[in-house]
């Protein structure tokens, strides 16, 4: 293909603009509307002590008073999950799992913490096939009990808290519960979500009599009251997370699994008093003198953002711009060559061998960068051959993934008044989970992020199903560093969506000079297999001819990020919330 043929493209893209750059429009006019019609325009929040960016108000507001308060960033984080858990319930809460990237701003130390789900130790790798050995239908597998994992999210709650928490466990649990109790104003958001999934929510009973009161779906405005929620919360604030390990709520979870109709589980009380968190290295790649880091294996998140960045960092993307379709041609097939990678080799290292360290080798990267030097798309992308990090006698052969991760999950970011800052990333997995509801919250659908083949031609998959094996997710919480300090937090829901939610804002904000509320509502543009995904309704649709001519597959779609965002400057904080959905930011 002929450079001429792009810039015809490009210069009918750029007229059809009509203004300069997307990075000057994207506060304004780029961006989707919100959830029940408002425009999404807002300006970025600043601050000088605290900042907090959640993905729904009320959950914004609960971690604010606990800052205020003098509560730590962990302190805040609890509170933002407990209220989440009930505000936005399809999405998240004490029923799944959670990634966690946490900065020690005494110790000057990075880490996280994994809090993902675990399969039952009853389960096999035929968990989700039929009789002949052939995968399920996804929703077949979704709604009921099989698909439920061992939650991680109210020990991983508990364990940071001991760590890391400054104000008295109970204390983060009063806006919850408080809300629980008196009741809340149901979201349009949340009110659109019940009504679209209609007769697949109604499954199981205590499902229905929640979302359908009168038989109707939950109204936007109707005021919702969830006293099993407050129950189950008393009990945590009172008893620590054991009350959710062991004990009547406990069985009463495994009962539902267990006894779920048409489509029962596996799951154990003996899983759920087993369950551990587990604190992990974080996984770093430079890129444009910063180092990104976020959350290894069981995520693919920070591996697979390092490769993307890894791969774009010999090319002056801020010399192409937000417009040309030269940058997103680079920026796809980076992110193409990323999963290829990502759907051969990615899954729970504490099962299968992984080449982790050899995924972001610089050499490994610069001959994968070399494959973008052409003019075209790449006609088809493959796996690499990365070094392994162990002395393997014969590294192993797998092959490739087919599991599939549907958008849902809900983002915090924090940074406290010591400096303390974390970006986590929490979910159920599809929206609604499993739709089996237990003492006032949702449970988990987490296993179907497993392949639900688990080999092919007698080659295993390496994200099959095991005992006690975490799923592999692409949840990418994210914390920049600069010379060994944090200088930005964030993170977005969206499946396997993610990482190009959050590559695409970290190149808008470091190449192309966004503030880092232009750069969340910056058009989404990404790649994950052959075609290039562009968001509907936004001025991105104009790079269409432009990445059709470089012979790439187009398509436009619906793209409901959720990032959530803080700058971290010399005294003062910056605050990103995505107009997509409900969140905000809130500091002081």
């Amino acid at each position: 293909m002929t450079r001429w043929k792009v810039l015809l493209a490009s210069l009918a893209m750029c007229l059809s603009l009509a203004a300069p750059a997307l990075a000057q429009q994207a506060s304004d006019t780029l961006a989707p509307e919100r959830p029940g019609g408002a425009t999404a325009t807002r300006p970025a929040v600043t601050a000088k002590n605290w900042m907090v960016a959640a993905a729904n108000p009320l959950a914004a507001q609960a971690g604010a008073e606990m800052l205020r308060a003098g509560g730590s960033a962990i302190d805040a984080m609890v509170a933002v999950q407990l209220v989440l858990g009930l505000v936005e319930p399809q999405s998240s809460g004490l029923g799944g799992g959670s990634f966690l990237v946490y900065w020690d701003a005494t110790e000057r130390k990075l880490t996280t913490f994994d809090g993902r789900e675990t399969a039952p130790m009853a389960a096999t790798p035929l968990l989700f096939q039929n009789e002949k050995g052939e995968p399920l239908g996804f929703m077949a597998a979704v709604v009921g009990g099989r698909s439920v994992g061992t939650p991680g999210t109210p020990r991983l709650l508990e364990v940071v808290h001991r760590r890391y928490g400054k104000l008295a466990w109970g204390r983060l649990f009063e806006p919850a519960i408080g809300l629980a109790e008196q009741g809340f104003d149901v979201s349009p958001r949340l009110a659109g979500l019940v009504a679209a999934e209609g007769d697949a929510l109604k499954r199981f009973a205590p499902t229905t009599a929640y979302f359908f009161p009168d038989g109707a779906p939950l109204k936007a405005g109707a005021v919702l009251r969830n006293p099993a929620y407050a129950a189950t919360l008393h009990a945590l604030a009172e008893e620590g997370a054991d009350s959710f390990y062991s004990g009547p709520l406990a069985a009463e979870i495994v009962r539902t699994v267990r006894e779920a109709s048409g489509n029962p589980g596996v799951l154990a009380e003996g899983d759920l008093a087993a369950y551990r968190v587990k604190e992990r290295s974080p996984v770093c790649g430079p890129y444009r003198g910063l180092e990104v880091c976020g959350m290894g294996p069981p995520s693919s998140g920070a591996l697979t953002l390092g490769q993307i960045l890894g791969m774009l960092e010999p090319y002056d993307l801020k010399a192409l711009g937000p417009t040309s379709p030269e940058s997103w041609r680079l920026i796809a097939d980076a992110s193409r060559l990323a999963f290829a990678d990502r759907n051969r080799y990615m899954a729970d290292e504490d099962f299968v061998p992984m080449p982790t360290k050899g995924l972001l080798a610089p050499d490994y990267l610069k001959a994968r960068a070399e494959l973008l030097r052409g003019d075209d798309a790449l006609p088809e992308v493959a796996a690499g051959m990365p070094k392994w990090d162990h002395a393997l006698l014969s590294p192993p052969a797998y092959a490739d993934d087919a599991a599939l991760e549907l958008p849902s999950t809900s983002q915090i970011v924090i940074v406290d008044a010591d400096g303390n800052a974390l970006s986590m990333t929490t979910t159920i997995e599809n929206g609604f989970g499993s739709r089996l509801m237990v003492g006032g919250f949702l449970l988990n659908n987490e296993l179907t992020d497993f392949s639900f083949k688990s080999q092919e031609n007698g080659v295993p998959v390496a994200n099959r199903v095991e005992p006690g094996k975490r799923p592999r997710s692409s949840m990418t919480p994210t914390i920049v560093l600069k010379d060994g300090k944090p200088v930005l937090a964030l993170g977005s829901p969206g499946g396997s969506q993610i990482i190009g939610y959050v590559a695409k804002t970290l190149v808008s904000h470091l190449d192309w000079g966004m503030d880092i509320q232009a750069a969340v509502a910056a058009p989404n543009v990404l790649a994950r297999f052959d075609a290039v995904e562009i968001e509907k309704g936004t001025s991105a649709e104009a790079l269409e001819p432009g990445l059709k001519a470089l012979g790439f597959p187009v398509k436009s779609a619906e793209m409901t990020s959720g990032v959530q965002a803080i700058a971290i400057g010399e005294g003062e904080l910056t605050g990103a919330a995505d107009p997509r959905r409900e969140g905000i930011a809130i500091g002081e």
